[in-house]
């Protein structure tokens, strides 16, 4: 089992596509992307100031291939990012902003351990933010083949954000994907939710009211219902079909409302009643990934906040942690 997974890991961290090394590449990509950017009415101007230092990172291919959702089993990748430690930072982080969160809160309906939460697992509470240049990260990600449309429409998106104005160009760094911010937002959920909660015509997502304020905000327009539930962990009996295991987190398949999974649940008691007629799914997240996993367990059922979640960051394992550590704020305040 330890032999496999090195090798998994050994894989990922060795793969590099051929073209990685290739700096004529990367700039014969970057002249072609300044006609993709000026066709977008970004000004050759903008342009040119930009991205003149945008390089290719080789890193960002690995990490890009070698994310924990991809090796981590769930009880290892949920314990790490919602330990008791987590938690003890999330509780000293409201105590000092505690006027700020139950302000957002009460204000756009989101509570705030869910927000905590998401802080929590994305930032450690505003600690970690990225250094990476969020600019060449996403160059290299839309040179690359694997998500190419997705990365250039993101960076387009950032360009066009600095062309108005929005975002000083000389600060962007984050994470290895494009993200920034105390929430990690991508160019394209900045331009749709971010809000100047401040006043202060601008939209800075490292200050904790503009940050907490647009996390609040993507939330609650993307659906978040604060009167329902993520997920329960469940038993399921080998009678259940397997055409009701999702084991991807790409779109969650064969939903039924819980009163139809009851009777493939051995634990079902624990699953208030009152959910009965709400949609639900069954994932089953380490199944095709984890080495020698077992066909039902872990498994879950999971309702339509946890697809919530999922809109956030698309993994499984990250919806998990998200709710898992929602709940233990939840205990505590």
């Amino acid at each position: 089992m330890k032999l496999i997974n090195y090798l998994f890991i050994f894989i990922f961290l060795s793969f590099t596509p051929s073209f990685s090394e290739n700096p004529t590449g990367f700039n014969a990509w970057k002249d072609s992307f300044k006609k993709t950017a000026l066709e977008n009415d970004i000004s050759e101007e903008i342009f040119d100031i930009v991205m003149a230092d945008t390089k290719f990172l080789p890193d960002v291919i690995k990490y890009d291939r070698y994310q924990p959702e991809f090796y981590e089993d769930t009880k290892t990748y949920i314990s790490k990012r919602a330990s008791s430690k987590k938690v003890s930072k999330g509780l000293d982080f409201y105590k000092k902003n505690a006027n700020l969160i139950n302000t957002v809160e009460n204000l756009y309906n989101i509570e705030k351990e869910l927000l905590l939460a998401l802080m929590g697992i994305e930032t450690n509470f505003g600690t970690y933010v990225g250094k990476m240049d969020i600019l060449s990260s996403l160059a290299t990600l839309s040179f690359d083949e694997r998500r190419s449309e997705f990365f250039s429409n993101e960076l387009i998106i950032l360009l066009k954000l600095i062309e108005k104005n929005q975002i000083d160009y000389k600060t962007l760094y984050g994470s290895w994907a494009g993200a920034f911010g105390f929430f990690q937002f991508m160019p394209s959920t900045m331009k749709n939710y971010a809000v100047d909660f401040d006043k202060n015509n601008s939209i800075d997502l490292k200050d904790s009211h503009d940050a907490y304020a647009s996390a609040a905000n993507y939330l609650n327009e993307i659906g978040w219902k604060d009167n329902e539930p993520c997920f329960y962990k469940v038993e399921l009996s080998n009678e259940i079909p397997k055409k009701y295991l999702n084991v991807s987190a790409k779109k969650l398949h064969d939903k039924k409302k819980l009163k139809y999974f009851r009777k493939y649940i051995s634990n079902t008691n624990l699953i208030d009643q009152k959910f009965n007629d709400l949609t639900t799914s069954i994932i089953t997240p380490d199944k095709d990934i984890i080495p020698d996993a077992e066909n039902l367990s872990p498994a879950y059922i999971v309702f339509d906040n946890y697809e919530i979640i999922l809109k956030w960051n698309r993994s499984l394992r990250f919806s998990l942690a998200v709710c898992t550590l929602k709940e233990k704020f939840e205990n505590e305040l």
